[in-house]
């Protein structure tokens, strides 16, 4: 981990974009943290800067450069499209602020890396809100590979399907949409987390079935890693059935689990310490001589906010390092390099 300058005081934050996710998500977790102050909130919308000082009970600025020039404002949060990221990241690093950004980080890893040289070079802490490292259902499958449940792990398939078109930013290519820098980020974050083997090979295939989009509507990746070891994510967005969340497959046992994590829907609801799976979500592990429900663990995001509080005051370790988001946007560049060639792409 690089060094970088920590603050003697309670976090400022000011959260870049209003919409949805900066509304729902992110000043609610930082509202909720003790010891985070959210200074403000930037938007160019009049009426959505509005909605922030009256929900959120801080100052609203029109203006990225506002947000900068505060001298209160220690730290940004940006809850922007996600080709936006690196042009807005330089900047608030180069004007003395920390940065936190939404994933996906950027849009490939040569934005990544000019983003990683900006943070070393003001001494600033960069990361990314990878909220779903805290997901109940992925510590529950790091808990079974780390206690031997699973034994010897080669393969592990995830999925993340539904129907429908995506519209705004989210359903153009080159402003960051589609299924692969969405929720897919987060799932090849996760694969990359259990398998942390040097990347051998990507390939992907995908499909264009939405007309006048042109984000992908089918996406099936796969990851070879050094040793043997597979991880497969299938991303759809034609799909009216469900599959697995997870099917990690180990020479002692197989797991297999449904369904998101409850956390989202509780915090769009109001109150994310309310999640709760139902037993009737419960992923089920199966061995030779056995089969039984395993109760999923807790998921926590709050805990993403509390080490970037921690990791501000430099009393922990940020627990999104830029090490491993450089390795996955080298993965990302690998899934456009295999989709653009229709070839397997190999790693040095």
């Amino acid at each position: 981990m690089y060094s970088y300058t920590t603050l003697d005081h309670d976090p400022r934050i000011a959260v870049v974009g209003y919409g949805r996710w900066g509304r729902q998500c992110h000043t609610y977790l930082i509202n909720l943290t003790e010891g985070l102050e959210l200074r403000c909130v930037v938007s160019s919308d009049a009426e959505k800067r509005q909605q922030a000082s009256r929900d959120r009970n801080c100052l609203a600025y029109s203006s990225f450069e506002e947000a900068l020039s505060d001298p209160l404002v220690d730290a940004v949060v940006l809850a922007t499209p996600s080709v936006t990221h690196v042009d807005l990241t330089v900047k608030a690093l180069e004007s003395g602020k920390h940065v936190l950004t939404d994933k996906v980080m950027c849009l490939n890893a040569a934005e990544c890396r000019r983003m990683i040289a900006a943070a070393k070079a003001n001494k600033k802490l960069l990361t990314v809100f990878q909220n779903r490292r805290f997901d109940g259902d992925f510590q529950t499958v790091k808990w079974l590979m780390s206690n031997g449940s699973l034994g010897q792990v080669k393969w592990l398939e995830q999925s993340w399907i539904g129907f429908g078109k995506w519209g705004n930013w989210r359903g153009h290519k080159a402003l960051g949409g589609g299924r692969i820098y969405d929720l897919g980020a987060h799932l090849l974050d996760q694969a990359l987390q259990l398998f942390p083997e040097p990347v051998e090979s990507v390939y992907c295939r995908i499909h264009h079935d939405w007309e006048d989009a042109d984000i992908e509507s089918e996406a099936l990746i796969v990851i070879a890693f050094q040793g043997g070891k597979t991880a497969v994510t299938d991303l759809s967005s034609m799909s009216f059935c469900e599959k697995p969340r997870f099917l990690v497959k180990g020479d002692a046992g197989t797991y297999i689990k449904y369904g998101l994590d409850p956390q989202e829907p509780a915090m769009i609801n109001g109150n994310i310490d309310a999640a709760m799976e139902s037993p009737s979500k419960y992923g089920t592990l199966k061995g030779r001589n056995r089969m039984e429900r395993i109760p999923t663990l807790p998921g926590n995001w709050r805990k993403f906010y509390e080490n970037f509080r921690d990791s501000l005051r430099g009393e922990a370790v940020p627990a999104v390092d830029l090490d491993s988001e450089l390795r996955l946007m080298e993965v990302i560049d690998a899934i456009h390099e295999s989709i653009s060639t229709g070839q397997v792409v190999k790693f040095s």
